[in-house]
């Protein structure tokens, strides 16, 4: 199955803000719940412990809850690290809830681009189901950033593009319905626009079939990453493992 770029809710600008912050705040919810990043926690403590890093510089954050449980197994073996929350349309009110949960979390009250870091945010660079989001084009600009900047760079997604992972995300208006009145910050307008006017469900089903179709394959990444310029520089690592029933897709590299 090719990648199919239809469009997500979430990335178009006329999209109200608060109902993007409730997809996000879903997703985060499920992530800490479901332990769905557990897979990957040595990755990620390769990726700094080989970097010399204890920050971490998170791109496209969301809400940025959905790094807390990951952060408290980190902590374990880098009880220094750091975590800079980034998103081109920053969630504030979620940033500084996450903030609240765990004191070592800084984040970017300005819009962040993925394709051009600041230089001052130092660290290594993480994207978490995010980086379908962007076109070849773009995708490539982001990590061609991160090898311009030498920084480390790590990308996890938590779906791929295949029939099971598709006919899972059915099943998420479901999961919408019965997780939401557990989210935190508690909000009126969540409850409100789940079951009384039922447009979160909705356009978290759209979305995550959209991620779905529009995930990079292993191939697809490791494509990306033969056409960087000086991307021999670095080491590449490109893999699918198991997470529960489903996957995830990542990629990490690292300046030789």
């Amino acid at each position: 199955m090719g990648r199919i770029h239809l469009f997500e809710f979430e990335d178009q600008k006329w999209f109200p803000a608060f109902l993007r912050n409730y997809g996000t705040d879903f997703l985060q919810f499920l992530s800490n719940k479901t332990k769905m990043y557990k897979p990957i926690v040595p990755v990620l403590e390769r990726g700094l412990k080989t970097c010399g890093e204890d920050t971490i510089v998170d791109l496209g954050s969301g809400g940025g809850g959905g790094l807390l449980w990951l952060n408290s197994e980190l902590l374990k073996s880098n009880p220094g690290l750091k975590i800079v929350l980034t998103d081109f349309y920053p969630n504030i009110s979620a940033f500084k809830y996450t903030q609240k949960q765990a004191e070592n979390f800084d984040f970017m009250d300005a819009p962040v681009d993925a394709r051009n870091v600041p230089d001052n945010l130092q660290g290594l660079r993480t994207q978490f189901l995010s980086l379908h989001h962007f076109k070849p084009d773009d995708a490539r600009k982001i990590l061609q950033n991160a090898v311009n900047a030498g920084s480390g760079i790590g990308v996890f997604e938590a779906q791929e593009r295949s029939v099971p992972s598709i006919l899972a995300m059915l099943f998420s208006p479901i999961s919408v319905v019965l997780t939401t009145p557990f989210i935190r910050p508690f909000k009126l307008g969540r409850l409100l626009f789940t079951y009384l006017i039922p447009i979160v469900p909705l356009f978290v089903l759209w979305d995550g079939i959209v991620s779905s179709l529009r995930t990079y394959s292993v191939k697809e990444m490791e494509a990306l990453v033969a056409s960087l310029e000086q991307g021999d520089t670095y080491h590449w690592e490109i893999q699918r493992v198991k997470s529960g029933p489903g996957v995830i897709l990542y990629l990490l590299g690292i300046p030789k």
